[in-house]
C-alpha cells in the first residue's frame, strides 16, 4: 500500500482547475466562492481522477466530502437510464443529507441526479425517487439493504465506492452491512470498482477493511501529518470547577460570547437525558435553544437542525452520535459541558466550529472525577489548551486524593471512566 504524508499547516498554491475537475464542476465551486482547495482535496483528487482507490484520513472541517464528491461528479456519465454510477455509505442520517446536498451543490449545472437514503424517511418516497432513476445515492448501510432485499435499489452498474466517516460506521455497528453491500455490488465485483474511504482515524479494522475491498496495487493512502486537523484556527481553553458550579459557568460562557459575538453555539452533553434537562434549563436562562439526539424522531430532528441553521435557535444542546455530521458555518464556539471519554471525541466535538477556515472557539468544564480523561486531551494535542481559571478568578478545586496544585495536571483521575457511555451502546437508527 503506497502511503503519503500530507503537510496540511501548507499553503497550497494549487487551483481546482489544476486537478482537472469538469468545467461544470468549477463553475459551481466558482459560485460558491471556493478559490482553492484544501491539503487532504489537493493530495486525494488527483489520485481518485487516476482511478486510484484512496484510504484518505482527515478530521471534520477539512473538506473531505468535496475530496470526494468533486472527482466523482467529474468521472460519472450522464447515462440516458440514470443507473447508480456512486455509492456512497455514511453512518447517520444527518450526514447523508450533508452529503447529498454537497454532491447537489456542486452538480448544479449537471444532469446527475442524487438520492439520500436513510430511516426516518418514508421507504415509498425513497422508492419513487430511485424508480426515477440517481447516479448517485448517499446511504445509511440499514436502510440500503432494506430497499436492496426489496428490490427498490438495483446496484449492478455501481463503479464508485465511497466510505465516509469510517471510523464511526465500525464503532456503531454497521461492519456486517458494510461487507453485506459491498459483496452485492457490480456484476465483476471489486475488480473494476473504484473504492474510497475516509476516516478521522486509521485503525487496524479500517485498514483491513479496505485491503479486503479494494484493488491490490492501486490503493493509496493520504494521511495529514498533524493529529489535530484544522484545529490551529479554534482558540481552546478549559475552566476546571465542581459539578454544581458547572451550569452557572456555562449560562456566562455562552452570554459573554453572545454579546461578543452573534454567533451559534453546540454544548455537548454526555446522555440522552442531560441534553433534555440542559436545554430546559438553558430556556429558563433565557436563551433560544433545542436539544438533539437519538430518541428523537427524524421530524423533530430535521424540525431542531432547521431551526438552528436559519438562526431561530442560537444553542444547540447534542450527544455524539446525534452531532455527527452537523455542518452549520455560523458556530462559533463548542463547549464541552461533559468531558468526553476519548481524545478522538474531543477533536470531533470542537471540529464543529471554525469550519472551512473560519475561527472558533472551543471551552471544556472539567469536574475533578474527570480531570484524568481531560488530561489524557491535554497530553495529546500539540495546540495550547489555556486554563482560565486565573483570568476568571475561580479556585481550582481540590482534586481526589490529596494531590497538590503542582500534581494536578499530570495525574489520572478517571475512576469514572465508563459510565456515560449511553448513548452510543445501541445500535444506531437506520
Amino acid at each position: 500500500m503506497n502511503k503519503m504524508a500530507v503537510d496540511e499547516s501548507a499553503q497550497t498554491a494549487t487551483t481546482f482547475k489544476e486537478l482537472g475537475l469538469d468545467e461544470r464542476v468549477l463553475k459551481a465551486l466558482a459560485e460558491n466562492k471556493f478559490e482553492k482547495p484544501f491539503p487532504i482535496q489537493e493530495a486525494t483528487i488527483p489520485l481518485i481522477m487516476q482511478g486510484n482507490d484512496v484510504i484518505g484520513q482527515a478530521h471534520t472541517g477539512t473538506g473531505k466530502t468535496a475530496a470526494f464528491a468533486l472527482p466523482l461528479l467529474t468521472k460519472i456519465r450522464n447515462n440516458s437510464n440514470r443507473s447508480v454510477q456512486a455509492l456512497v455509505l455514511v453512518p447517520t442520517r444527518e450526514l447523508a443529507m450533508q452529503v447529498t446536498n454537497e454532491f447537489m451543490k456542486f452538480s448544479k449545472h449537471m444532469q446527475i441526479w442524487t438520492v439520500s437514503i436513510y430511516g426516518g424517511q418514508s421507504f415509498g418516497l425513497q422508492a419513487g425517487l430511485m424508480k426515477r432513476g440517481a447516479q448517485i445515492v448517499v446511504a445509511t448501510p440499514g436502510r440500503l439493504i432494506d430497499h436492496m432485499e426489496r428490490g427498490t435499489v438495483r446496484l449492478d452498474a455501481v463503479k464508485f465506492v465511497v466510505l465516509d466517516e469510517a471510523d464511526r460506521m465500525l464503532d456503531m455497528g454497521f461492519i456486517e452491512d458494510i461487507e453485506f453491500i459491498l459483496s452485492k455490488i457490480g456484476r465483476s465485483g471489486s475488480k473494476d470498482r473504484q473504492t474510497l474511504l475516509f476516516s478521522a482515524t486509521m485503525s487496524q479494522d479500517i485498514l483491513r477493511l479496505a485491503k479486503g475491498h479494494m484493488r491490490e496495487g492501486s490503493i493509496r493512502e493520504i494521511r495529514l501529518n498533524k493529529q489535530e486537523v484544522a484545529l490551529d484556527n479554534i482558540d481552546q481553553s478549559y475552566l476546571v470547577v465542581n459539578e454544581q458550579q458547572k451550569f452557572g459557568q456555562l449560562v456566562d460562557i455562552i452570554r459573554a460570547h453572545k454579546e461578543q459575538q452573534q454567533q451559534q453555539a453546540i454544548v455537548f452533553a454526555a446522555t440522552k437525558r442531560r441534553a433534555d434537562k440542559l436545554a430546559v434549563n438553558l430556556k429558563s436562562s433565557g436563551f433560544r435553544v433545542s436539544a438533539i439526539h437519538g430518541d428523537l424522531s427524524q421530524k423533530e430532528r430535521d424540525h431542531v437542525m432547521n431551526r438552528f441553521r436559519k438562526g431561530a435557535d442560537n444553542v444547540l444542546v447534542a450527544t455524539d452520535i446525534a452531532a455527527r455530521g452537523i455542518d452549520v458555518p455560523a458556530v462559533g464556539q463548542v463547549i464541552n459541558y461533559d468531558v468526553p471519554n476519548e481524545p478522538e471525541t474531543y477533536f470531533h466535538r470542537i471540529g464543529r466550529t471554525a469550519r472551512a477556515g473560519a475561527g472558533g472557539k472551543a471551552i471544556s468544564l472539567v469536574t475533578p472525577d474527570r480531570f484524568g480523561e481531560f488530561s489524557r486531551i491535554l497530553k495529546q494535542t500539540k495546540l495550547p489548551i489555556n486554563r482560565l481559571n486565573e483570568a476568571k478568578g475561580i479556585e481550582v478545586p481540590a482534586m481526589h486524593g490529596g494531590y497538590s496544585r503542582q500534581q494536578r495536571g499530570s495525574q489520572s483521575y478517571g475512576r469514572n471512566k465508563n459510565r456515560n457511555r449511553r448513548d452510543s451502546g445501541k445500535r444506531p437508527w437506520r
